[in-house]
């Protein structure tokens, strides 16, 4: 086996051509290896990372194919009918951008997945909540008794699905990044849930972030379309439309509305559910809800169905999850607030005016942070900063809100249990990415859910 070095040299001089390069060797980029191998078609993998977390079974299961370590060359790329770009890996570099504006193919997975998928897709994107409105919508199609498979952002490499039997429907979670490399996608029902400020270190604006995100529109045979959401609103829809609304919006085909004086989620003028048996916290998660009834809708699940799993279903790990309540002080983890958007709508998914102390702050990937304030202002008691855009909040609020400026998590908490008086709520909801500190947003709510449970049973 050569070293990597070796590795690196060898595969630029070689005249080689082959199948597909894959840049980057996490888990899409390890759902690719396996289906060009299943295919034998010969491929190189690439990836910046000295040691990727898929390297051994690389090695182990493929001894044949080349890891390359470092960025695609161009003579790689030159190599290559066809790059395969993970979701992590910005078209940006020089390489691929080189190999774009020479009309190269450069792909993703979920362009691969749709050019073989032989069931129809529901396809689902959005700035937050597309975990949970992908999940409800799996749970309420195995309610009743339809066959699905269910993947792509979320759980399983949608490549993987396709060695399964063919189901009725496939339900993809899509995000942006999947989308830039997606041409073919032309879903049986398509949704963006909504869109605030994100990934801004890697568009150039947000607008080129919603044209990535319109993408999932195209060639659609129905969009579900949220009519609360002015972005979603001002895209270019021009297939049938199932519209939904969190705001007592009867024109809509999914809606809240009161009935008998309680509030009730409707299905095309049929109550479904009042919310006062509805399964999930946090007024957002209404929103998703709908989207998911919409999406439901298209697919012949019955109402049943629907309420069976919307009284059920108690949400995901780290959103908006109760994990203590201690001396009349609840602490909630919702770590996968990664965005201005999602941080916006679980602190006023509480509805908790002047009770929260919120733990913020971590990698803020250049978002505008200016739609925070008047929410903080409005709701946040104290204002607990960590990461490396601490200071960017700190400057933000400019004295408006009480804030202090922590090492780490565990420091947050032990000063919230110090600050926090029965009736309030602690509320991790970072606005921010977590790479600075941690592998990933999930570490940083079991890091965040350790901390809590030593503080209250201390």
């Amino acid at each position: 086996m050569y070293s990597i070095k070796e590795q690196q040299t060898e595969m630029q001089k070689t005249d080689t051509k082959l199948d597909a390069l894959i840049v980057g060797l996490g888990k899409t980029g390890m759902s690719c290896v396996r289906f060009f191998s299943s295919k034998d078609l010969s491929v190189a993998v690439t990836d910046t990372r000295t040691n990727p977390p898929y390297l051994d079974e690389l090695k182990d299961n493929y001894p044949e194919i080349e890891f390359v370590y470092g960025e695609p060359t161009d003579a790689l790329c030159e190599q290559s009918q066809q790059i395969v770009v993970s979701p992590g890996v910005s078209l940006k570099t020089p390489a691929i951008k080189a190999a774009i504006t020479q009309g190269k193919t450069v792909i993703g997975d979920i362009e691969i997945f749709c050019r073989n998928a032989k069931a129809p897709i529901i396809a689902i994107t959005g700035s937050n909540g597309k975990s949970t409105v992908t999940t409800l919508l799996d749970l309420m199609a195995k309610a009743d008794n339809k066959s699905v498979l269910t993947g792509g952002n979320l759980g399983v490499p949608a490549l993987d699905l396709l060695n399964e039997s063919i189901p009725q429907y496939y339900i993809l979670e899509l995000s942006s990044f999947q989308l830039e490399t997606t041409f073919s996608l032309n879903a049986f029902a398509s949704v963006v849930l909504n869109i605030s400020s994100d990934h801004m270190d890697r568009y150039d604006s947000l607008e080129q972030y919603i044209a990535a995100k319109e993408k999932i529109y195209a060639g659609t045979n129905k969009a579900i379309v949220n009519v609360d959401d002015p972005y979603v609103n001002n895209m270019l829809i021009s297939n049938k439309v199932l519209t939904f609304s969190s705001y007592k919006n009867t024109q809509a085909d999914c809606y809240l509305d009161k009935h008998e004086d309680e509030e009730w989620l409707f299905n095309q003028d049929e109550r479904v559910i009042a919310i006062s048996s509805f399964g999930l916290k946090g007024k957002h998660n209404i929103s998703n809800a709908l989207a998911a009834m919409a999406l439901a809708n298209v697919m012949n699940i019955s109402n049943s169905a629907i309420k069976q799993v919307l009284e059920t279903f108690k949400g995901l790990p780290h959103r908006c999850q109760l994990i203590a309540e201690s001396n009349g002080v609840d602490w909630i983890n919702d770590s996968k607030a990664t965005n201005v958007g999602a941080c916006i709508a679980a602190i006023e998914g509480l509805d908790k005016p002047g009770k929260i102390l919120l733990i913020a702050g971590g990698d803020s990937k250049d978002a505008d942070l200016e739609d925070l304030l008047p929410v903080l202002q409005a709701n946040v008691k104290f204002l607990l900063l960590i990461g490396k855009d601490a200071m960017r909040f700190a400057q933000l609020i400019d004295g408006k809100v009480e804030y202090e400026l922590l090492a780490d998590i565990n420091e947050a908490v032990r000063q919230a249990g110090k600050i926090a008086d029965s009736g309030d709520t602690v509320l991790l909801a970072p606005a921010c990415a977590s790479l600075d500190m941690f592998e990933n947003y999930q570490q940083r709510g079991d890091v965040f859910t350790a901390a809590v449970n030593s503080w209250s049973h201390s």
